[in-house]
């Protein structure tokens, strides 16, 4: 029992850590966020032309975040399932896993669902009018299923680097 609530308590933390790194750029600049907006907010967003020059910028910068946050992501999953006492890779990777999963659902229904999709601050401007596509989880179900690929793609290396280390920290 103790080992679930330590992974309870585990996920929560992560939770809210996702949500610290996530919530505030994006009510500073919803563009900030634009890759993860429905396809159609995406388009209409290409086309106006007060936002021709910031497109390019902000995906340049998401390409470089998204390798630095896989490499952070990696270690500090490996690490956080090494201190939980998890030593082979597939007690590492079962709880790793069970983690992001959990992140994965809270960000869909808390983060997607119930903030994003209500809330008007997240409207990017010239777009207002597609509160129909704002509204719609299926985007971010969609999301979500790939989230969990991402899931396991963020838990295999993580676990391997606990499995080597244990390994190495017997010699």
């Amino acid at each position: 029992m103790d080992e679930i609530m330590a992974l309870l308590l585990e996920s929560v933390i992560l939770c809210g850590l996702f949500t610290a790194l996530i919530l505030p750029p994006l009510y500073r600049n919803p563009l900030s966020q634009i890759a993860n907006y429905p396809a159609a907010i995406r388009a209409r967003v290409e086309v106006l032309p007060r936002y021709r020059d910031a497109l390019p910028q902000v995906k340049s910068k998401k390409r470089a975040r998204k390798i630095v946050f896989v490499v952070i992501a990696v270690f500090a999953l490996a690490s956080l399932a090494y201190f939980s006492g998890k030593r082979t890779f597939g007690a590492a990777f079962v709880h790793l896993f069970f983690l992001a999963f959990a992140v994965n659902l809270y960000d869909l229904i808390v983060l997607d669902i119930l903030i994003f999709c209500r809330d008007k601050r997240l409207r990017i401007p010239g777009t207002e009018d597609m509160e129909r596509e704002y509204r719609n989880p299926a985007h971010h179900i969609k999301s979500a299923v790939k989230g969990t690929a991402v899931s396991v793609i963020l838990a295999v290396p993580a676990a391997g680097l606990v499995a080597l280390t244990n390994l190495l920290l017997k010699f």
